[in-house]
């Protein structure tokens, strides 16, 4: 029981915070742009041909990845997201398209339609999860046979990376999986907190629910950066860092039928 409320405490906790910075990442992290400097899909191509096909976006936010994948042909947008607010501005972003959006935990089932998507992915949210193995194990009842789940988010080891003028060096243990709490975030009073883990257990938890994994990529810096000059810096998320360390994890799992 004590497990139970830590969880609901973390959940109604994240979602006050999202709901107050999510005005910060309206079109941020939104496919094409798998992450921060990250290859994008129109390079990576994980993707298949999306015409009529339905897609569940877990993490949706402002529901740009939606809009793309609306213009890629698909033809039914399904997503959750934690934030009352992230809801609001993606119903603006997705305007007419009919898209069925709910706001829920990513963790908790609340009557999805089982074996029914062609396509569930995460842009930059599946981290958020408090509970890995539960929110694998929805995703992949979700999905029909032959279906695909494709997320990204931080290199696992990114967090631990710090950079002092300059210099990248490891900073506490990759190998402890815990939470960490933010006091804040973006700058303003938004406390977040948010689960380490390793990237065996990632990989690990995909395959215990069933999943075959076609695809892990560690990204290299996209193209579209190549003419921008690289500067020494510090920033959690910068080109520097990037060019020596991906900053992003891109995996692509399949339901096999």
């Amino acid at each position: 029981m004590e497990g139970i409320n830590m969880i609901k405490q973390i959940l109604d906790q994240n979602k006050q915070s999202w709901d107050k910075v999510a005005h910060h990442f309206n079109g941020v992290d939104a496919l094409p742009s798998y992450g921060p400097f990250a290859q994008t899909e129109d390079e990576l191509r994980l993707f298949d041909d999306m015409q009529n096909k339905r897609v569940l976006d877990i993490g949706y936010g402002s529901g740009h990845s939606l809009l793309y994948m609306a213009c890629k042909g698909a033809n039914e947008l399904w997503g959750v997201d934690i934030s009352e607010e992230q809801k609001r501005t993606a119903e603006v972003t997705l305007g007419n398209l009919n898209p069925k959006l709910y706001c829920a935990p990513m963790e908790e089932d609340i009557g999805l339609p089982k074996e029914y998507f062609d396509y569930v992915y995460s842009i930059y949210a599946i981290g958020w999860t408090t509970d890995l193995a539960r929110t694998f194990q929805l995703i992949y009842s979700y999905l029909k046979h032959g279906g695909s789940f494709i997320f990204s988010w931080d290199h696992p080891l990114y967090p631990h990376l710090k950079s002092e003028n300059g210099r990248i060096y490891l900073h506490d243990s990759y190998q402890q999986e815990e939470t960490e709490v933010y006091k804040t975030f973006k700058g303003e009073d938004a406390p977040m907190v948010i689960h380490k883990r390793k990237m065996s257990t990632y990989i690990n938890e995909l395959i215990k629910v069933g999943f075959t994994i076609d695809a892990v990529i560690e990204s290299d810096v996209s193209s579209n950066f190549d003419s921008v000059e690289t500067e020494v810096s510090d920033r959690y998320y910068s080109l520097y860092k990037a060019k020596k360390f991906p900053t992003t994890m891109i995996i692509k799992a399949t339901k096999k039928g």
